[in-house]
């Protein structure tokens, strides 16, 4: 059965077209997978209104997202749609909304941080994976979430919200750095309990671009190659590294990067910071690189 997902998030909007096996409740066979970079989330933290170039973006690509949908033999009106960070933030995102499902007939449910966090765990696991042995971090650009069997949470720190709220040099300060850095570590407090929970040998799987751009990078990919970054490793050092590595970069510099894409390179030092000090604070040596996510668990709703 033919299944569309959309995962329309603060820096990326992701397509997912597959079959659907409804009663393993998993994908058969992927069709169609795709990522534009549209920056949806741009300047909402601080004014809590989606900007009209960010909207135009975003009716662009989706636009294209619902002719692959109809080329793939589906319709965009069945297609399941969710929205996340800056969709709860935004003061005009119902608007905006309702002239996407005039325009393409994608019709988008705003889901809470505690069912992103689901989905997201949910969708994010590859196979042979272990739910009950699993945490799963998903980096986005408003929000990460930190989810496992038994809870989780999903936290107001993103890449975008916090390369918009705390660097504004190029490259950046030492100060900007740390206070980025402080305000990181403040709010993975909230999870300290959560984290007692789980068994010290859990695993950390990271799905979303931050993880898989780093995961590109480390292993010096210049092209996406999602059968070697789907499992691939990185060590709390690895993502240490890599984060002292971009904070003295300009951002123009970052792109000569392998993986490293306009799209991102202005936001990944605050998404490689997110994910060095989740595992610092959270005691995680190291992170499972995953594709997956949020739209693979869309599938289910």
């Amino acid at each position: 059965m033919l299944r569309a997902s959309i995962d329309l998030g603060t820096n990326t909007c992701l397509l997912l077209i597959a079959d659907w096996d409804p009663g393993r409740q998993e994908v058969a066979r992927v069709i169609g997978d795709h990522a534009e970079v549209v920056r949806l989330g741009q300047g909402v933290d601080l004014s809590r209104m989606l900007h009209a170039e960010a909207v135009e973006r975003t009716v662009y690509c989706l636009k294209n997202y619902a002719e692959e949908v109809r080329a793939a033999g589906g319709r965009p009106e069945e297609a399941i749609c969710v929205a996340t960070s800056q969709a709860r933030d935004a003061r005009n995102g119902a608007e905006f909304f309702e002239r996407i499902a005039r325009e393409t007939g994608f019709k988008f449910r705003v889901i809470s941080g505690d069912e992103e966090a689901r989905l997201t765990f949910l969708g994010g696991l590859l196979p042979g994976m272990s739910a009950e042995r699993s945490a799963v971090i998903d980096i986005g650009g408003g929000s990460t979430e930190l989810i496992s069997l038994s809870g989780g949470r999903s936290l107001d720190v993103g890449s975008v919200r916090f390369t918009e709220r705390f660097f504004r040099s190029d490259p950046v300060s030492d100060p900007e750095f740390w206070a980025c850095q402080d305000a990181i570590d403040s709010e993975l407090d909230a999870l300290q309990t959560w984290r007692k929970g789980l068994d010290r040998d859990f695993k950390l799987v990271g799905v979303a671009g931050t993880v898989t751009t780093l995961a590109q990078w480390h292993l010096g990919l210049k092209n996406f190659q999602r059968e070697k970054i789907d499992g691939s490793v990185l060590t709390r050092g690895d993502v240490h590294r890599m984060t002292e590595d971009l904070k003295w970069r300009a951002v123009h510099e970052r792109m000569q990067l392998p993986g490293v894409t306009a799209g991102r390179a202005d936001v990944l030092l605050a998404g490689a910071l997110i994910l060095w000090r989740a595992m610092e604070v959270l005691s995680f040596p190291e992170v499972r690189v995953s594709t997956r996510g949020l739209r693979y668990g869309a599938l289910r709703l």
